[in-house]
């Protein structure tokens, strides 16, 4: 996987980026003039970020993930992880038939949902998982391969199915993890 060069990175117009930043060659960024990019971060190839999104430290992105912020945004906070195909959105059509639908159509003939995404500290995102507009999911969930999120979660649960419901507790070992690597890194 070749990453752009901190320079390259720099040029592409992204409204801030952290040190220590790798973003694959093969990635997509749109509106980079909305993006906000921590430190400790990647996103590797194939991933398309686009609109408003905000990245925390110590993020990772995998191979073909989309995050699509749109007008609210979406917001990967500190040591989040969105896992292999994962998508996030922040808006969507209105599919009940009321309205016509995609982006070619004019905006007075459709409704769309438009509501942020927030990907709280120390969450996982499975592979295959798909995060619909307004969810929430809160500090230090695990989110089980192949899940639809449509509701917002509550704390430190692992999280699995269609839709997606709480399965089981999640432990909390990984925060003395994090003050040891913060503590390293100072």
């Amino acid at each position: 996987m070749a990453y752009y060069t901190r320079e390259q990175l720099l040029c592409i117009g992204l409204k801030s980026v952290g040190e220590n930043v790798r973003i694959s060659d093969k990635a997509s960024i749109y509106d980079a003039e909305r993006i906000s990019i921590g430190s400790n971060v990647r996103i590797d190839d194939f991933c398309i970020i686009s609109g408003r999104v905000e990245i925390g430290d110590y993020v990772l992105i995998c191979p073909y993930t989309l995050v699509a912020g749109g007008e609210k945004g979406v917001f990967l906070n500190d040591f989040s992880c969105l896992s292999y195909h994962v998508k996030v959105f922040s808006q969507s059509d209105d599919y009940l038939g009321d309205t016509m639908t995609n982006s070619m159509v004019p905006k007075k003939y459709k409704t769309e949902i438009k509501e942020a995404v927030t990907i709280g500290r120390h969450v996982i995102v499975g592979a295959g998982s798909v995060v619909f507009p307004g969810v929430d999911i809160r500090t230090g969930c695990s989110v089980g391969a192949m899940t639809l999120v449509t509701k917002s979660t509550e704390p430190w649960g692992v999280y699995a199915g269609i839709p997606a419901r709480r399965v089981k507790e999640r432990k909390k070992g990984l925060l003395e993890l994090e003050k040891q690597l913060l503590a390293k890194m100072r």
